[in-house]
Order: structure tokens, then C-alpha cells, then sequence
């Protein structure tokens, strides 16, 4: 028997998207919810259009549902990190719990939103947990906390189920997203001798598939393939070489800049000041000379124009030249 990967598009909302009874067990596994407060029963909800950046337009996977309480529940698949990605979880999770009531209605009527992130990238590497829950809390006073919001990241590739067995059916889940891909042929039987899991597994056959699906599934690797180049080692180093760049010129440029201010303002604010603008104008330029380079690679791997221009911001004249 052979397998897909769960956290495709194609396969991450065909069963979370599809079947109510897999993404309410896998919202009480990996959410912080007590036993009186576990989802019972969900609606969907339709996917909200955001606009987004082309390079991670592909990346984010979502279902969006809401139990018989009223409390909302974003599930996401994040399959390339970015530090942004915080800042639009929270702008998200902020949106829906305000669309909840319209002017003039009473604030009681608000429910909680659940925004449930799983990555497939390591985003904190200097702490060793792989759950990460976000809330409005007092900060000298944890214990006191505003509802409302529950901002939840799970770093997949930090999770070792050797390490978390204390929580049955969230290792379950866990295992089932991290451990199934392409190459498996033989699922382990402690995950199918769970039902839900057991469910879950049936629904990645690949016979399930049509010749079409398949296809697209192939072309969403290939979309993150991409993604990864661009948001990866590359974008990090050209980032980096454009710091180094900016501040050997803003040195130069700080100096000159500190004389001329310094006449008026002091040479040590002057200076200062012009360092900063020299260190903005080296990261520019070395964003760009990133982008030109990433550009260069795609066409040698032959990648179609429109996705290298879709990608990089280049111009299709600029891409021929390189």
C-alpha cells in the first residue's frame, strides 16, 4: 500500500476539511482545553480569502470551523516559516474573534478563537520545547488572563514521541503527521489500532486519488521546493551579506553624514545616524542581489519563467539577461 504526506494541501484538507470527527479528536488532543471544555461538535467554515505574498501564497494550508459554543477554530498547516508568520497568526485570530458581533451588539456575545499553527520547520531553536501557547496574560500576575485569544505553534520537527507519552492521542497525531510520507508502506500498529488514526490512515491511499489530484500533489512539493530556496539558507545569507555590506558603507556614510550634521546637532548624533541609513542601504542591496542570484539558480533548474518572475519580483527581461 502506498501513502501520501498529510500535510499537503490536497491531503491535510481532505481530512481535516472533510471528516468532523477527525479535526474535532485532533483539536482536543493539541489544544490547551480542559475535559469540561473539549469540542463536541463543529460546522465548518469557509476558508478566509487573504491576500498574500506569491512566495507563501502555496505554503499555509487551513480549515476553519466553529463548535455548538460559538468558539472558532483555525487550524493551519505551515509548511515554511517565516517571522512574519507570527504577526498574520495573531492579525487572523484577531479578525475572526472580532467578526463574531456587529455594531451595537453586546461584547458578552464574544467567543473564544483558537488558532492551531502546525510547522514544518524548527522556528525557535533555542528552546527545546515543541509547543509554543500564546495568551493575553498579566505579566506579573500569570495566573490572571484575558480571554479571548489562544495562539498555539507546534514545531513538528522538534517532536520525538519517545520524549511525550504522557498525552495518548496527541503523540498519536503527532506521530501520524510526522511519520507518513511517500516512502511508507507499512503504517507502525500502534497508530492503527486507534480508530480516529486508523480513519485518518485510510483517507492518505494513494488508489484513493485521481490521476489529477496526483498531480497537483507532485506540483505542490515542487511549489515548496521553491518556497524553501527562496525563504531558506539562500534569502537567510543574502540577508546576512547585506548587513556586513551596510555596515562597512554606513561607516563611510555615517562619517561624512556627521560631519555635515554634527555642525548642527553633534558629529556623534550625526554619525549614528548615518550609520543606520548606511546599514538600510546595504540590506536593500544585498536583498537584491540575493533575489538576482536565486533567479539565476531557478533557470538553471529549469523552472518556468513565470513562476522565477512569480517568485523573485524580477522582470522577465531582467531573468533573460541573467
Amino acid at each position: 500500500m502506498r501513502y501520501l504526506d498529510p500535510k499537503a494541501d490536497l491531503t491535510f484538507k481532505k481530512v481535516f476539511g472533510e471528516h468532523p470527527d477527525l479535526v474535532i479528536s485532533l483539536l482536543n488532543a493539541l489544544l490547551p482545553l480542559e475535559p469540561e471544555e473539549e469540542v463536541m461538535e463543529i460546522e465548518y467554515l469557509p476558508a478566509e480569502l487573504v491576500p498574500e505574498n506569491p512566495l507563501r501564497k502555496n505554503s499555509i494550508v487551513d480549515v476553519r470551523c466553529k463548535d455548538k459554543r460559538g468558539r472558532q477554530y483555525l487550524v493551519e498547516m505551515q509548511m515554511v516559516w517565516s517571522p512574519e508568520f507570527q504577526q498574520r497568526v495573531l492579525f487572523n485570530a484577531s479578525k475572526a474573534y472580532v467578526r463574531q458581533i456587529k455594531t451595537g451588539e453586546e461584547y458578552e456575545l464574544l467567543q473564544p478563537v483558537y488558532s492551531l499553527n502546525l510547522v514544518n520547520e524548527i522556528f525557535e531553536p533555542e528552546l527545546e520545547g515543541f509547543y509554543h501557547y500564546y495568551k493575553m496574560v498579566h505579566v506579573e500576575h500569570t495566573e490572571k488572563v484575558i480571554e479571548g485569544l489562544h495562539l498555539i505553534f507546534v514545531e513538528l520537527p522538534k517532536f520525538n514521541p519517545r520524549n511525550y507519552s504522557e498525552k495518548k492521542m496527541q503523540v498519536l497525531w503527532l506521530r501520524y503527521l510526522t511519520e507518513i510520507n511517500e516512502q511508507t508502506r507499512e503504517i507502525p500498529t500502534e497508530l492503527m489500532e486507534n480508530p480516529e488514526i486508523k480513519k485518518a490512515v485510510s483517507v492518505l491511499e494513494e488508489s484513493a486519488f485521481t490521476d489529477a489530484q496526483l498531480l497537483g500533489y507532485e506540483k505542490f512539493w515542487d511549489i515548496i521546493s521553491v518556497e524553501k530556496t527562496l525563504y531558506g539558507s539562500g534569502w537567510r545569507r543574502g540577508l546576512r551579506e547585506g548587513r556586513e555590506a551596510g555596515k562597512e558603507e554606513g561607516i563611510k556614510e555615517g562619517i561624512k553624514e556627521g560631519i555635515k550634521e554634527g555642525r548642527k546637532e553633534g558629529i556623534e548624533e550625526g554619525i549614528r545616524e548615518g550609520i543606520e541609513e548606511g546599514i538600510k542601504e546595504g540590506k536593500a542591496k544585498g536583498e537584491a542581489e540575493m533575489q538576482r542570484k536565486i533567479a539565476c539558480n531557478l533557470k538553471k533548474a529549469g523552472l518556468p519563467l513565470d513562476i522565477i518572475v512569480q517568485n523573485t519580483g524580477l522582470t522577465e527581461e531582467e531573468i533573460e539577461m541573467l
